[in-house]
Protein backbone atom coordinates (compact mmCIF):
# COMPACT_ATOMS: atom_id res chain seq x y z
CA UNK A 1 0.00 0.00 0.00
CA UNK A 2 2.83 2.35 0.81
CA UNK A 3 4.47 1.69 -2.62
CA UNK A 4 1.25 2.36 -4.44
CA UNK A 5 0.73 5.62 -2.65
CA UNK A 6 4.30 6.71 -3.44
CA UNK A 7 3.85 5.78 -7.14
CA UNK A 8 0.63 7.79 -7.43
CA UNK A 9 2.16 10.76 -5.68
CA UNK A 10 5.11 10.70 -8.05
CA UNK A 11 2.86 10.66 -11.15
CA UNK A 12 0.89 13.58 -9.85
CA UNK A 13 3.99 15.53 -8.98
CA UNK A 14 5.63 15.06 -12.33
CA UNK A 15 2.42 15.81 -14.20
CA UNK A 16 2.35 12.53 -16.16
CA UNK A 17 -1.13 11.96 -17.57
CA UNK A 18 -2.33 15.39 -16.48
CA UNK A 19 -4.37 17.62 -18.88
CA UNK A 20 -2.73 20.86 -20.18
CA UNK A 21 -3.43 23.85 -18.02
CA UNK A 22 -6.55 25.73 -19.07
CA UNK A 23 -4.89 28.97 -18.04
CA UNK A 24 -2.37 28.84 -20.94
CA UNK A 25 -3.47 31.20 -23.77
CA UNK A 26 -4.14 29.46 -27.12
CA UNK A 27 -1.82 30.42 -29.97
CA UNK A 28 -3.20 33.33 -32.03
CA UNK A 29 -4.71 32.28 -35.34
CA UNK A 30 -4.67 34.19 -38.59
CA UNK A 31 -1.88 36.65 -37.78
CA UNK A 32 -0.66 36.60 -41.38
CA UNK A 33 -4.21 37.18 -42.64
CA UNK A 34 -4.60 40.06 -40.22
CA UNK A 35 -1.38 41.68 -41.45
CA UNK A 36 -2.51 41.29 -45.07
CA UNK A 37 -5.88 42.83 -44.18
CA UNK A 38 -4.22 45.87 -42.60
CA UNK A 39 -1.89 46.26 -45.60
CA UNK A 40 -4.84 46.09 -48.00
CA UNK A 41 -6.68 48.71 -45.98
CA UNK A 42 -3.61 50.92 -45.99
CA UNK A 43 -3.25 50.67 -49.78
CA UNK A 44 -6.90 51.64 -50.18
CA UNK A 45 -6.74 54.52 -47.73
CA UNK A 46 -3.33 55.90 -48.69
CA UNK A 47 -2.98 54.96 -52.36
CA UNK A 48 -2.00 58.56 -53.06
CA UNK A 49 1.12 58.06 -50.94
CA UNK A 50 2.41 55.24 -53.16
CA UNK A 51 5.24 56.84 -55.17
CA UNK A 52 4.84 57.18 -58.90
CA UNK A 53 8.53 56.72 -59.54
CA UNK A 54 9.85 54.44 -60.77
CA UNK A 55 7.38 52.96 -63.23
CA UNK A 56 4.28 55.02 -62.32
CA UNK A 57 3.47 52.40 -59.70
CA UNK A 58 1.00 54.72 -57.97
CA UNK A 59 -1.01 55.16 -61.16
CA UNK A 60 -0.86 51.42 -61.81
CA UNK A 61 -2.32 50.71 -58.37
CA UNK A 62 -5.02 53.35 -58.82
CA UNK A 63 -6.01 51.97 -62.22
CA UNK A 64 -7.20 48.78 -60.54
CA UNK A 65 -7.99 50.14 -57.07
CA UNK A 66 -11.61 48.87 -56.89
CA UNK A 67 -10.35 45.34 -57.45
CA UNK A 68 -8.72 45.35 -54.02
CA UNK A 69 -12.26 44.54 -52.92
CA UNK A 70 -11.70 41.06 -54.37
CA UNK A 71 -8.63 40.72 -52.15
CA UNK A 72 -10.76 41.68 -49.14
CA UNK A 73 -13.35 39.00 -50.00
CA UNK A 74 -10.62 36.38 -50.41
CA UNK A 75 -9.12 37.28 -47.03
CA UNK A 76 -12.58 37.10 -45.46
CA UNK A 77 -13.12 33.57 -46.77
CA UNK A 78 -9.71 32.46 -45.47
CA UNK A 79 -10.38 34.08 -42.09
CA UNK A 80 -13.66 32.20 -41.78
CA UNK A 81 -11.98 28.93 -42.72
CA UNK A 82 -9.30 29.59 -40.10
CA UNK A 83 -11.93 30.67 -37.58
CA UNK A 84 -9.66 33.58 -36.77
CA UNK A 85 -11.22 36.34 -34.72
CA UNK A 86 -7.98 38.32 -35.09
CA UNK A 87 -8.16 38.31 -38.89
CA UNK A 88 -11.88 39.08 -38.92
CA UNK A 89 -11.35 42.07 -36.66
CA UNK A 90 -8.50 43.33 -38.87
CA UNK A 91 -10.69 42.99 -41.95
CA UNK A 92 -13.00 45.69 -40.63
CA UNK A 93 -10.41 48.23 -41.79
CA UNK A 94 -10.29 47.41 -45.53
CA UNK A 95 -14.05 46.77 -45.61
CA UNK A 96 -14.73 50.21 -44.14
CA UNK A 97 -12.28 51.99 -46.47
CA UNK A 98 -13.50 50.20 -49.62
CA UNK A 99 -17.09 50.97 -48.71
CA UNK A 100 -16.22 54.63 -48.18
CA UNK A 101 -14.43 54.86 -51.53
CA UNK A 102 -16.68 52.76 -53.74
CA UNK A 103 -19.81 51.76 -51.86
CA UNK A 104 -21.75 54.73 -53.19
CA UNK A 105 -21.23 53.53 -56.76
CA UNK A 106 -23.39 50.50 -55.98
CA UNK A 107 -26.45 52.48 -54.94
CA UNK A 108 -29.43 53.37 -57.15
CA UNK A 109 -29.08 56.52 -59.20
CA UNK A 110 -31.20 59.60 -58.68
CA UNK A 111 -34.59 59.81 -60.36
CA UNK A 112 -34.60 61.24 -63.87
CA UNK A 113 -35.36 64.96 -63.95
CA UNK A 114 -36.43 67.58 -66.44
CA UNK A 115 -32.91 69.00 -66.76
CA UNK A 116 -31.27 65.73 -67.69
CA UNK A 117 -29.13 64.94 -70.70
CA UNK A 118 -28.23 61.39 -71.72
CA UNK A 119 -24.87 60.91 -73.43
CA UNK A 120 -23.04 57.96 -74.95
CA UNK A 121 -19.26 57.69 -75.11
CA UNK A 122 -17.54 55.07 -77.27
CA UNK A 123 -14.14 54.33 -78.73
CA UNK A 124 -15.44 52.60 -81.84
CA UNK A 125 -12.02 51.14 -82.83
CA UNK A 126 -10.20 51.95 -86.04
CA UNK A 127 -10.56 48.33 -87.16
CA UNK A 128 -14.30 48.06 -86.49
CA UNK A 129 -15.73 45.86 -89.26
CA UNK A 130 -19.33 47.04 -88.76
CA UNK A 131 -19.49 50.82 -88.24
CA UNK A 132 -23.12 51.02 -89.34
CA UNK A 133 -24.15 48.34 -86.85
CA UNK A 134 -22.19 50.08 -84.12
CA UNK A 135 -23.92 53.38 -84.93
CA UNK A 136 -27.35 51.73 -84.78
CA UNK A 137 -26.55 50.17 -81.40
CA UNK A 138 -25.46 53.51 -79.94
CA UNK A 139 -28.47 55.38 -81.30
CA UNK A 140 -30.70 52.65 -79.87
CA UNK A 141 -29.84 53.85 -76.36
CA UNK A 142 -31.63 57.13 -77.19
CA UNK A 143 -28.95 59.59 -76.03
CA UNK A 144 -28.93 63.32 -76.68
CA UNK A 145 -25.20 63.33 -77.49
CA UNK A 146 -22.92 60.62 -78.92
CA UNK A 147 -19.15 61.03 -78.64
CA UNK A 148 -16.91 58.79 -80.76
CA UNK A 149 -13.18 58.19 -80.98
CA UNK A 150 -10.96 56.35 -83.47
CA UNK A 151 -13.03 57.58 -86.39
CA UNK A 152 -11.15 56.67 -89.54
CA UNK A 153 -11.90 58.21 -92.96
CA UNK A 154 -13.18 54.96 -94.47
CA UNK A 155 -15.74 54.42 -91.69
CA UNK A 156 -16.85 58.02 -91.19
CA UNK A 157 -19.51 58.01 -93.99
CA UNK A 158 -21.21 54.99 -92.39
CA UNK A 159 -21.52 56.77 -89.04
CA UNK A 160 -22.76 59.96 -90.70
CA UNK A 161 -25.40 58.16 -92.77
CA UNK A 162 -26.66 55.90 -89.98
CA UNK A 163 -26.85 58.58 -87.29
CA UNK A 164 -28.20 61.41 -89.46
CA UNK A 165 -31.94 60.63 -89.09
CA UNK A 166 -31.90 61.14 -85.32
CA UNK A 167 -28.73 63.23 -84.91
CA UNK A 168 -28.82 65.93 -87.60
CA UNK A 169 -25.96 67.91 -86.07
CA UNK A 170 -22.42 66.61 -85.86
CA UNK A 171 -18.83 67.79 -85.68
CA UNK A 172 -15.63 65.88 -86.44
CA UNK A 173 -12.04 66.95 -85.89
CA UNK A 174 -9.30 64.47 -86.64
CA UNK A 175 -10.34 61.08 -85.25
CA UNK A 176 -12.94 62.30 -82.72
CA UNK A 177 -16.52 63.38 -83.30
CA UNK A 178 -19.78 64.37 -81.65
CA UNK A 179 -23.33 63.72 -82.88
CA UNK A 180 -26.14 65.76 -81.34
CA UNK A 181 -29.89 66.18 -81.36
CA UNK A 182 -29.31 69.88 -80.77
CA UNK A 183 -27.59 72.54 -82.88
CA UNK A 184 -23.83 72.87 -82.53
CA UNK A 185 -21.74 76.00 -82.83
CA UNK A 186 -18.24 77.25 -82.13
CA UNK A 187 -16.65 73.94 -83.07
CA UNK A 188 -12.86 73.93 -82.95
CA UNK A 189 -9.92 71.62 -82.62
CA UNK A 190 -8.50 71.18 -79.10
CA UNK A 191 -4.76 70.67 -79.24
CA UNK A 192 -3.80 68.03 -76.67
CA UNK A 193 -0.73 66.81 -78.56
CA UNK A 194 2.19 65.92 -76.26
CA UNK A 195 5.69 67.03 -77.19
CA UNK A 196 7.27 64.82 -79.80
CA UNK A 197 3.99 63.73 -81.42
CA UNK A 198 3.88 64.51 -85.13
CA UNK A 199 1.51 66.93 -86.86
CA UNK A 200 -1.84 65.45 -87.80
CA UNK A 201 -2.37 63.79 -84.41
CA UNK A 202 -5.74 65.43 -83.70
CA UNK A 203 -7.73 63.85 -80.89
CA UNK A 204 -9.66 66.66 -79.28
CA UNK A 205 -12.60 68.88 -80.16
CA UNK A 206 -14.77 71.45 -78.46
CA UNK A 207 -18.22 72.56 -79.53
CA UNK A 208 -21.30 74.12 -77.95
CA UNK A 209 -24.62 72.27 -77.91
CA UNK A 210 -27.69 74.48 -77.70
CA UNK A 211 -29.84 72.31 -75.43
CA UNK A 212 -33.32 73.11 -74.07
CA UNK A 213 -31.57 73.79 -70.74
CA UNK A 214 -29.02 76.25 -72.07
CA UNK A 215 -25.68 76.13 -73.84
CA UNK A 216 -23.33 73.28 -72.94
CA UNK A 217 -19.68 73.20 -73.98
CA UNK A 218 -19.05 69.62 -75.09
CA UNK A 219 -15.49 68.29 -75.26
CA UNK A 220 -14.52 65.00 -76.89
CA UNK A 221 -11.00 63.70 -76.29
CA UNK A 222 -8.88 60.63 -76.86
CA UNK A 223 -5.76 60.67 -74.70
CA UNK A 224 -2.65 58.65 -75.60
CA UNK A 225 -2.61 54.98 -74.74
CA UNK A 226 -0.77 53.57 -71.75
CA UNK A 227 1.11 50.29 -71.58
CA UNK A 228 1.80 47.93 -68.69
CA UNK A 229 5.40 46.79 -68.88
CA UNK A 230 7.78 44.91 -66.64
CA UNK A 231 9.10 48.29 -65.48
CA UNK A 232 5.61 49.53 -64.55
CA UNK A 233 3.05 51.74 -66.25
CA UNK A 234 4.11 53.77 -69.29
CA UNK A 235 1.76 56.75 -69.06
CA UNK A 236 3.88 59.89 -69.48
CA UNK A 237 2.30 60.91 -72.80
CA UNK A 238 -1.20 60.32 -71.40
CA UNK A 239 -0.41 62.45 -68.36
CA UNK A 240 0.97 65.28 -70.48
CA UNK A 241 -2.06 65.22 -72.76
CA UNK A 242 -4.39 65.29 -69.73
CA UNK A 243 -2.58 68.37 -68.43
CA UNK A 244 -3.06 70.14 -71.78
CA UNK A 245 -6.75 69.22 -71.81
CA UNK A 246 -7.10 70.48 -68.25
CA UNK A 247 -5.78 73.88 -69.30
CA UNK A 248 -8.39 74.12 -72.06
CA UNK A 249 -11.13 73.24 -69.58
CA UNK A 250 -9.86 75.81 -67.09
CA UNK A 251 -10.05 78.50 -69.78
CA UNK A 252 -13.56 77.51 -70.93
CA UNK A 253 -15.98 80.44 -70.56
CA UNK A 254 -19.21 78.50 -70.97
CA UNK A 255 -20.50 77.63 -67.50
CA UNK A 256 -21.81 74.14 -68.22
CA UNK A 257 -19.23 71.66 -69.56
CA UNK A 258 -19.37 67.97 -70.46
CA UNK A 259 -16.22 65.99 -71.22
CA UNK A 260 -16.60 62.65 -73.00
CA UNK A 261 -13.71 60.53 -74.12
CA UNK A 262 -11.39 57.59 -74.03
CA UNK A 263 -9.05 59.00 -71.41
CA UNK A 264 -7.01 55.81 -71.04
CA UNK A 265 -7.24 56.08 -67.27
CA UNK A 266 -9.64 55.60 -64.39
CA UNK A 267 -10.97 58.48 -62.31
CA UNK A 268 -8.82 57.28 -59.39
CA UNK A 269 -5.64 57.53 -61.47
CA UNK A 270 -3.58 60.57 -60.40
CA UNK A 271 -2.53 60.98 -64.03
CA UNK A 272 -6.00 62.43 -64.69
CA UNK A 273 -5.97 64.76 -61.69
CA UNK A 274 -5.91 67.84 -63.95
CA UNK A 275 -9.35 66.72 -65.14
CA UNK A 276 -10.91 65.20 -62.04
CA UNK A 277 -9.95 68.25 -59.97
CA UNK A 278 -12.00 70.45 -62.30
CA UNK A 279 -14.94 68.22 -63.22
CA UNK A 280 -17.49 66.05 -61.46
CA UNK A 281 -17.29 62.30 -62.08
CA UNK A 282 -20.01 59.66 -62.04
CA UNK A 283 -21.74 59.20 -58.68
CA UNK A 284 -23.20 55.76 -59.46
CA UNK A 285 -21.93 52.80 -61.45
CA UNK A 286 -18.60 51.12 -62.13
CA UNK A 287 -19.12 50.66 -65.90
CA UNK A 288 -15.87 48.82 -66.57
CA UNK A 289 -15.39 49.36 -70.31
CA UNK A 290 -12.03 47.86 -71.29
CA UNK A 291 -11.17 45.41 -72.64
CA UNK A 292 -14.57 44.49 -74.04
CA UNK A 293 -13.84 40.75 -73.80
CA UNK A 294 -13.07 40.97 -70.05
CA UNK A 295 -13.72 44.49 -68.71
CA UNK A 296 -11.31 45.34 -65.90
CA UNK A 297 -11.37 49.13 -65.80
CA UNK A 298 -13.43 52.11 -66.95
CA UNK A 299 -11.14 54.18 -69.12
CA UNK A 300 -14.05 55.64 -71.12
CA UNK A 301 -15.22 58.61 -69.08
CA UNK A 302 -18.00 61.16 -68.81
CA UNK A 303 -17.30 64.17 -66.58
CA UNK A 304 -19.07 67.49 -66.14
CA UNK A 305 -18.91 70.99 -64.69
CA UNK A 306 -21.96 72.79 -63.29
CA UNK A 307 -23.70 69.45 -63.70
CA UNK A 308 -23.96 66.10 -61.94
CA UNK A 309 -23.11 62.81 -63.63
CA UNK A 310 -25.84 60.85 -61.86
CA UNK A 311 -25.10 57.37 -63.15
CA UNK A 312 -22.97 55.59 -65.73
CA UNK A 313 -23.30 52.12 -67.17
CA UNK A 314 -22.03 50.06 -70.08
CA UNK A 315 -23.97 49.09 -73.20
CA UNK A 316 -23.72 45.86 -75.15
CA UNK A 317 -20.55 45.02 -77.00
CA UNK A 318 -20.07 46.35 -80.53
CA UNK A 319 -17.31 45.69 -83.04
CA UNK A 320 -14.84 47.52 -80.80
CA UNK A 321 -12.39 46.42 -78.13
CA UNK A 322 -14.10 48.93 -75.82
CA UNK A 323 -17.63 48.76 -74.44
CA UNK A 324 -19.79 51.85 -74.94
CA UNK A 325 -20.79 53.72 -71.79
CA UNK A 326 -23.88 55.83 -71.30
CA UNK A 327 -24.40 58.41 -68.57
CA UNK A 328 -27.26 60.56 -67.34
CA UNK A 329 -26.28 64.12 -66.54
CA UNK A 330 -28.33 66.63 -64.56
CA UNK A 331 -27.54 70.22 -65.48
CA UNK A 332 -27.46 72.68 -62.59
Amino acid sequence: MVGRVDSGSTATATGEGAAPSRLSPPPARGRVLAVLAVLTGALLAFHGAVPNSPGHLGSLLEAFLPWLGVVVVLLLVLALLRRSATALLALLLPVAVWTYLFGGLLGPGAQAGTRDLVVVQHNVSDVNADPAGTARALAGAGPDLIALEELVPDALPAYEKTLAPHYPFHAVRGTVGLWSKYPLSGTRLVDIRPDGIEEGWNRGLRTVARTPHGDVAAYVAHLPSVRIRSSGLASSLRDESATLLGRHLAAEKTEKVILMGDLNGTVEDRGLSQLTSRLNVAERGFAFSFPASLPLARIDQVMARSATVDAIRTLSSTGSDHLPVTARITLH
